[in-house]
């Protein structure tokens, strides 16, 4: 009987971490499994169990007798011999190296697509360990003039001087930041631009969540040499 799979399986392999789901010759996939595959970054692979263990047995390297508990190195060395001479193992594909996230790029435009949902976020240097802070820059210097990435801030607070220009989309939660001694909040929704050359403190009492916008791209490199 064919075995069918569906996106919702797709999504909860992701979910559990699997970057592979195993299928067997006999599986029928969906166009949306395929297409949330693809955006999730999960791999279908042939299961080949059944395979190598026709291999095996029309190797002779199965033991009888008493001797069935005992492990053989002659044994094993065959039977890795004849897994390795398996065809199918050829259209496993081979460990990818884990990207920050998936984007869908046209190099003749300069068009580029995020996968947000597919976005891993690193630890942002406020300058102060304590802080719980993390951002992930999706669009570089090397793609425009501008920057932009996420950022969030789970129940910390930290001071910040901008030496250049930024807009902020509150994608979740609630923002605190204050400017020249007065605090403003903002909430899901909302959107901040606050100019450059502002010292502000940025503070989120439960969390937060943002898109940002900075102008230059280089803004790392201008605060470095601050």
């Amino acid at each position: 009987m064919k075995k069918l799979v569906s996106a919702n399986e797709v999504k909860a392999a992701a979910q559990k971490g699997q970057k592979q789901f195993c299928i067997d010759r006999n599986t029928i996939i969906t166009l949306a499994a395929k297409d949330l595959a693809k955006e999730l970054g999960v791999v279908f692979t042939e299961d080949s169990f059944t395979e190598e263990s026709h291999i095996v047995k029309e190797s002779g390297l199965q033991k009888k007798g008493n001797q069935e508990n005992e492990i053989d190195p002659a044994m094993i060395f065959q039977v890795v011999k004849a897994v390795l001479a398996n065809p199918l193992l050829t259209s496993v594909p081979a460990p990818t190296l884990e990207t920050p996230f998936r984007a869908d790029c046209e190099p003749k435009s300069g068009l580029k697509i995020v996968r947000g949902r597919t976005v891993k976020l690193e630890t942002f240097d406020t300058g102060d360990p304590c802080t719980n802070v993390a951002y992930r820059e999706v669009v570089s210097k090397q793609d425009s003039q501008m920057s932009a990435g996420f950022l969030t801030i789970e129940k910390s607070s930290f001071d910040w001087e901008l030496c250049y220009e930024e807009i902020d989309i509150i994608l979740e939660g609630s923002l605190s930041i204050t400017i020249n001694g007065e605090t403003y909040h903002a909430h899901q929704g909302d959107v901040l631009f606050v100019p450059k050359g502002s010292k502000v403190t940025w503070s989120s009492s439960d969390y937060v969540k943002l898109f940002y916008v900075t102008y230059p791209a280089n803004w790392a490199d201008l605060m470095a040499q601050q």
